[in-house]
């Protein structure tokens, strides 16, 4: 897919936004000033700036600026002061060229995450067709705490492309093709996600979702489609609750629906895990057949992190139950007073990146069924948004079922 901007701080991505950048200067090409906001790839096609909010005079951030059309359109018309920051020095050149001496425009050549981490934090800020060039993950952290409270975010990025191929609904990258008329396509990285998805990336982030807007071709024969979505920065006032989001969409298979997960917590702070979807969670996982659940927590502990304990080290707490689709999951939490060793990555497990929390300083994001059970352990744990579970303790001294 076209569009005019590039963001992501990965190598492939920015050598192929400089590569396209560079067919555009050769060519002489600088596209006009626009007369509006168009977010997808036809004119007059879905809102304008107006989705924006009041922006007359406020401090924006163009992510992927690419030729700085947009951002000199935003200054002249609402009188917006607009950063447009772009990582390919080719894209960055050509706004350059035409704009660089734009009042209330200013162009950097960058990563727009590092960029916003040394800024002042903004009142708004914008993406057209960029947003599926950057890893979320990279880019949403920096843009939560580098954004004023209530500041809009809007953004678009690709959900069905040329060939027809709808988004995905996990946050990974797939291979992509920049077009441009009579020439050689240009090969890319992209995160082509679900609505839902980026719903969830963004609530995670510390965003409030106000609308996500598919936009289409007007040509009945083009089947590319558009997600428009608008956000808001939530408020930092009260209580900070750590987020938590579902692994997976799908429901987990009945075999699978009973596990436990194990709170290992000692000076260095809570010990959590990045699960390959995203998600940071406890160490964990399912019950095996003829496994006490003691013996599932030691199990799963030293396949997981390579941390050894013995069953005597594990106490449980009691069991969560809640439903995902039509499957009642079952998850028994335990605390680990004992082990050997330091967590480290272990080959073929799909949760890696080890790390130790300070309790008032988790991350966003937790899995479902850990938040569930750090809620039940301590109830001075922050507060954290997931869904509902009836929790049973186990009495004192009582042990789990064997």
């Amino acid at each position: 897919m076209a569009g005019d901007g590039s963001v992501t701080a990965h190598p492939d991505g920015e050598q192929s936004w400089t590569v396209y950048g560079r067919r555009q200067l050769d060519r002489g090409y600088s596209p006009p000033v626009p007369d509006r906001i168009d977010w997808g790839f036809w004119p007059g096609v879905g809102p304008g700036a107006e989705v924006l909010g009041d922006i007359r005079g406020k401090r924006i951030l163009d992510i992927g600026s690419g030729p700085g059309v947009h951002a000199v359109h935003l200054a002249r018309e609402y009188g917006a002061r607009v950063d447009g920051v772009d990582l390919s020095p080719t894209q960055h050149q050509r706004a350059l060229n035409e704009h660089g001496t734009e009042p209330g425009v200013r162009f950097l050549c960058g990563d727009a995450a590092e960029h916003l981490r040394r800024a002042k934090p903004y009142e708004a800020a914008y993406g057209l067709r960029t947003f599926g060039c950057v890893d979320p993950h990279h880019l949403l952290p920096a843009l939560r705490d580098n954004l004023a409270d209530g500041a809009p975010l809007v953004f678009s990025a690709l959900h069905t492309d040329a060939e027809g191929r709808g988004p995905y609904g996990e946050v990974a990258p797939r291979r992509q093709l920049i077009r441009l008329r009579d020439e050689e396509p240009i090969p890319t990285r992209m995160w082509v996600l679900t609505p839902r998805l980026w719903a969830d990336l963004l609530s995670d982030h510390g965003f409030r979702v106000e609308a996500i807007e598919l936009l289409t071709a007007p040509d009945d024969g083009d089947p590319v489609v558009v997600q428009l979505v608008q956000a808001r920065r939530r408020p930092r006032t009260g209580p900070s609750h750590v987020t938590s989001r579902p692994r997976s969409r799908r429901p987990p298979t009945p075999h699978a629906a009973i596990g436990v997960g194990a709170i290992v917590f000692g000076e260095h702070g809570l010990l959590l895990g990045r699960h390959r979807h995203g998600t940071w969670e406890l160490p964990g996982g399912t019950v095996e057949p003829g496994e006490s659940l003691e013996e599932t927590v030691v199990r799963e502990l030293a396949e997981e992190t390579g941390l050894m304990a013995r069953p005597e080290d594990v106490t449980l707490l009691g069991t969560l139950v809640d439903h995902v689709e039509d499957v009642v999951r079952v998850t028994v939490g335990a605390v680990v007073s004992a082990w050997q060793g330091e967590p480290s990555d272990q080959p073929d497990e799909k949760v890696g990146g080890w790390r130790w929390w300070p309790l008032d300083a988790l991350p966003h994001g937790l899995f479902v069924c850990s938040a569930q059970i750090l809620t039940a352990w301590r109830s001075d744990v922050p507060p954290i948004d997931h869904a509902p579970a009836h929790f049973t303790p186990y009495a004192p001294g009582r042990s789990g079922a064997s």
